[in-house]
């Protein structure tokens, strides 16, 4: 499909995805709109009093990472669904001076975690109770990972960069119509712990549009891990009562779990499509090595001439992804437990031969490629992203795992706490809340990290910075970003149309093609189905944020014709960075610096 045609589906599109959204259901703009242009910087977050943290502070002189910590805390307060104290994430940076790294400071098992932990005596998982229990709770690493971040790469004062948290936390804001969506969903799990009950059902309801949300305790944590640091957490008070209400509720969580904690600094994951490098997360995420198997065979197929989802170009793609979702299924695992084949899976000659296995016009069985266990991902977590003017670029990608994690708060802590043990396989062969299937380097063992799907990733071309993009939503987080950079760099999208464009996904079992409303034309569906694939309808998913270095555009948009336009002036005079916020969500924004 050409940009001209693309456009013309992204306008009908946007027009059913207000009807559509059921969490942050906003009033959408017919059209898919430019993208927000700055020149001094760009911050682009789920929540927009977030963003406006982030770009304040690279007005008043802070670096990216700077701006990405203060972003961090601040959605911890305004996004609790997700924002995150009691979770952990990982951050993908590349600084203006060339170097590229990776901070992993994921949630990690207990000390007395055990491989049968969500199993009876029997021998079958127990419904619920890797979900909704504080044994589902792994030991949270956001406060060490932000401060880790902090004290390697930025450059202001801690305590500069979490007033604004600790300032909405106390005072509270007001909720608009993006911020309430989740609340109301998850109202009936928050009001079984009387600890979240009393925050975010004060007058016993859900808090609805116009309401003010104070959290005071929360308040007092974050001003003493601004006083004190992460110590506070992993030494002090802080961990001391998450434990003891982990204690109380039936887990497992101990001081010595907190004390043992430690961020990994790694080295990215790294690969080239088309002329750009691409940046990303390394096991104990899959996003990386994913995302660039799945380029590495697309790299054979000529993308943009086969058209936006067409049959073509849609049976290529899901035919990468089964290939890729088996080995991310089952080959990959912590580095600290599991011997990840990076060098054999990124190779071009191992992508050249899984492409040489691919029927042109026909699926290939999911059942004849590996075998079969469970994954188990929650898709509620948050992505922002960071570039401020020097260059320095920002990818973050953290979680609870679940809206609201485990529906628990820590006592008076004011932190909801994480449910990410879900994430470990329970047993494998049996599929979790999302259907996903992975093997045995995902069994839970004491000090373990689960397995991710989580992809923050920054795109170069010619040495500098051209996309930071990622996603939430489990494991369709791979195939979000991986269709974001196939939309920017084969089809010449701009960074929001690239971001609003419908999804398809497959992740190999269930041996299905799930669609985003209007991702198929009627006529594809039909050619599709005619090959034996099996196509499932369902809602949007995801909330991904980009920005585009440079130009809106990565790569031209076409005519019809194929020849092609120009990268499009930008809409600011001097302009050089575009933010795109996807309407999936309601809440977020993108804010310039300029």
């Amino acid at each position: 499909m050409t940009a001209r045609l693309l456009g013309r589906s992204l306008r009908l599109w946007r027009l059913g995805l207000a009807a559509c959204l059921s969490l942050t259901a906003t009033t959408l703009q017919a059209a898919s709109p430019e993208p927000v242009a700055g020149s001094d910087g760009m911050v682009v977050s789920a929540q927009h009093l977030a963003s406006d943290i982030g770009a304040d502070v690279l007005r008043h002189g802070g670096n990216a990472v700077d701006a990405a910590v203060a972003v961090g805390y601040a959605l911890a307060v305004v996004y609790p669904q997700a924002g995150n104290l009691g979770g952990g994430g990982f951050m993908t940076l590349r600084l203006s001076d060339g170097r590229t790294t990776f901070l992993d400071f994921r949630e990690k098992a207990p000390g007395a975690a055990t491989a049968t932990m969500f199993q009876d005596t029997a021998g079958k998982v127990v419904p619920g109770l890797s979900t909704d229990s504080w044994k589902a709770v792994g030991v949270p690493g956001t406060v060490l990972g932000l401060e880790t971040a902090r004290v390697r790469y930025g450059t202001l004062p801690r305590s500069v960069l979490m007033a604004p948290a600790i300032k909405l936390a106390r005072e509270g804001f007001t909720l608009g119509q993006g911020d309430v969506g989740a609340l109301v969903q998850e109202s009936t799990a928050l009001a079984r712990d009387p600890a979240a009950r009393r925050i975010f059902l004060p007058s016993g309801r859900p808090l609805t549009k116009g309401d003010r949300l104070v959290q005071a305790d929360l308040a007092k944590t974050l001003a003493l891990i601004s006083a004190k640091g992460p110590a506070a957490v992993y030494e002090g008070p802080i961990g001391a009562a998450i434990a003891e209400a982990s204690a109380k509720g039936g887990g497992i969580l101990t001081t010595a779990d907190f004390k043992r904690y430690r961020v990994r600094e790694l080295k990215p994951v790294e690969c080239d499509y088309r002329g750009f490098h691409v940046i990303s997360a390394p096991p104990p995420s899959s996003g990386g090595v994913a995302i660039c198997e799945a380029l590495n065979i697309l790299s054979g197929y000529d993308v943009a001439a086969a058209g936006f989802h067409s049959a073509t170009e849609t049976h290529d793609l899901v035919e990468a992804l089964r290939r890729t979702y088996v080995d991310r299924n089952n080959r990959l695992g912590d580095p600290d437990f599991v011997a990840n084949p990076l060098g054999e899976l990124l190779d071009s000659a191992y992508a050249a031969r899984l492409r040489a296995g691919i029927d042109p016009e026909r699926p290939t069985p999911s059942s004849t490629l590996g075998p079969s266990a469970a994954v188990h991902e929650g898709r509620n977590t948050t992505q922002y992203d960071v570039v401020d003017k020097a260059g320095n670029a920002v990818s973050v990608t953290y979680t609870l795992n679940d809206w609201f994690g485990a529906h628990r708060v820590a006592g008076a802590t004011g932190i909801l706490m994480n449910n990410e043990m879900d994430d470990f396989t329970s047993k494998p062969g049996v599929p979790n809340l999302y259907g996903l299937v992975e093997g045995a380097n995902n069994a839970i063992a004491p000090g373990k990290t689960p397995l991710s799907s989580m992809s923050p990733t920054i795109l170069t071309r010619d040495g500098k910075v051209a996309l930071v993009i990622g996603s939430p939503g489990g494991s369709r987080i791979i195939t979000i970003t991986l269709e974001a950079i196939i939309n920017m760099v084969d089809h010449g999208m701009d960074v929001q149309e690239a971001i609003d464009a419908p999804r398809i996904h497959h992740q190999w079992l269930p041996d299905t093609i799930y669609l985003e409303p209007f991702a198929l034309s009627a006529d594809t569906r039909r050619l599709l189905e005619a090959r034996g694939y099996k196509l499932e309808d369902e809602g949007q998913w995801g909330i991904a944020e980009g920005i585009a270095v440079g130009a809106p555009r990565l790569t031209p948009a076409r005519r019809a014709t194929g020849a092609p336009l120009s990268l499009g002036a930008p809409p600011l005079a001097g302009a050089t960075l575009f933010g795109a916020h996807d309407p999936r969500g309601g809440a977020g924004s993108a804010v310039p610096v300029r």
